[in-house]
């Protein structure tokens, strides 16, 4: 039976709009990194990381010069002093405060795993960049390169070079260097070759850009997301592989000051002094747990995928 809908239609009245409201937006409009630095700041613990991050970079840079010694004043009155007052971590073999040695060593880590990760990137982000838009046989042949490299452990290479090249921190850089690009110069690869047959890429194309262009305008920032993530986890790895070097005697040497060395000397102290290898060895899986929790919260951030 058909139904009558005259008592339905008196229950709906036409909403009361101005015409000069109709096309307007409610909400204040925001740009992709507004609208990720939004839900960044809904993930708390990676701002609790992004915060302890911040007070440990600044403890590098100020913490040596605010304590009541130098990192590199020696004092064999004050040997293997507990932490107190005068010397708040205590004091190594040498008299050494280690208040300052291992935010002197937090620095030299950070700007090692900095510097190291700045060169993976320009160099990762270039070599995928070409090899995923110019393709064919260049492709092929930029991909077998990676491929030996990938085939060779790369600790075996870092640790060659190390015992070629006199130690210190550049030799530390281009060790590090060496393959820690392949893994961004893949991640580049494959979202660019999604990229390029879309259709923004098509009309540059199709207008002359020049393929460097195309890649520093167009491709690029639009794999904005997946380079700052990498780069994010890239750098606690670099942290990581110093401490190890220095740690086994074929990175920074004493009195050069590192937390791998920091580390390595808390360790032959451990039975009788542990506050030497307690201290830097907090300091480094803060730095780790942080960058890793931070890099997480990015990647939810910065992914649309990822929005709720």
């Amino acid at each position: 039976m058909p139904q009558d809908t005259s008592n339905m239609d008196s229950l709906f009245r036409p909403a009361a709009a101005r015409p000069e409201e109709k096309e307007k937006i409610s909400r204040k409009s925001q740009s992709g990194l507004q609208d990720s630095w939004r839900r960044l700041k809904q993930n708390k613990a990676a701002i609790v990381s992004l915060f302890i991050l911040i007070a440990m970079l600044l403890l590098a840079i100020i913490g040596p010069w605010i304590g009541h010694h130098n990192y590199y004043d020696t004092d064999y009155g004050a040997v293997y002093q507990k932490p107190s007052a005068e010397h708040w971590f205590g004091t190594d073999k040498f008299g050494r405060d280690q208040w300052a040695r291992i935010w002197q060593g937090t620095r030299i880590s950070l700007l090692i795993a900095v510097l190291a990760a700045t060169l993976d990137l320009v160099i990762g982000v270039a070599y995928g960049a070409v090899s995923a838009l110019m393709g064919g046989r260049t492709d092929n042949v930029m991909q077998r390169v990676i491929e030996i490299l990938t085939g060779i452990p790369s600790l075996i290479i870092i640790i060659l070079l190390m015992m070629v090249m006199k130690p210190g921190i550049i030799t530390i850089m281009v060790a590090m260097s060496i393959t820690g690009w392949v893994n961004m110069a893949r991640l580049v690869r494959a979202h660019i070759m999604k990229l390029k047959s879309q259709e923004f890429v098509l009309a540059a194309r199709t207008l002359g850009t020049s393929g460097t262009r195309i890649i520093g305008k167009h491709l690029i920032p639009n794999t904005i997301g997946i380079i700052v993530i990498n780069t994010m986890f890239t750098i606690p790895s670099a942290i990581f592989t110093e401490a190890f070097l220095s740690f086994i005697g074929l990175g920074l040497q004493s009195p050069m000051s590192s937390l791998g060395v920091l580390i390595n000397d808390g360790f032959a102290a451990l039975n009788t002094q542990p506050y030497l290898l307690l201290y830097p060895s907090i300091v480094i899986v803060l730095i780790m747990v942080t960058f890793n929790i931070l890099g997480d919260g990015l990647r939810d951030a910065l992914d649309p995928r990822m929005r709720k």
